[in-house]
């Protein structure tokens, strides 16, 4: 018994070395020589407009998506949107992400780039929509 006083204090503290830890790395540009990606309107005029070319012609209930789905959409030095992810993954993802790319193209408007020191770069622009059974919300 006394052994085993003895080694328990040993096992509670070594749970501490083993657990995992995550921190988030967020890198911002900021600063006088970086200006952000626009579009005209501003960032909830472009979320206005995807989300209405996404339900004009997207039937999203096929996909049977619940919950928060994260889109990360990459704008290139020429303004446009030429990469679309969605965080989580899901089932048919791929054909969703298709669908999307779909909706982007029917947005009426020209993305500005971003630039640094005056050049154009690419830059993320990361939105969050909220799905339920047949309706969708923005935040």
């Amino acid at each position: 018994m006394k052994k085993y006083l003895m080694v328990l204090p040993f096992l509670l503290l070594s749970f501490k070395g083993f657990s995992q830890e995550t921190k988030a790395q967020i890198q911002v540009q900021t600063g006088d020589d970086f200006r952000k990606a626009e579009f005209p309107g501003g960032d909830d005029a472009f979320r206005k407009e995807f989300l209405n070319m996404v339900h004009a012609y997207i039937d999203v209930a096929l996909y049977a998506i619940q919950g928060e789905v994260t889109f990360l959409f990459n704008i290139n030095s020429k303004g446009k949107i030429d990469k679309v992810d969605i965080l989580p993954r899901f089932k048919n993802d791929e054909t969703f992400i298709d669908d999307m790319k779909f909706a982007l193209k029917k947005v009426k408007g020209k993305w500005q780039p971003a630039t640094k020191n005056g050049i154009p770069v690419d830059s993320k622009l990361i939105m969050k929509i909220r799905f339920n059974n047949n309706a969708y919300d923005h935040d």
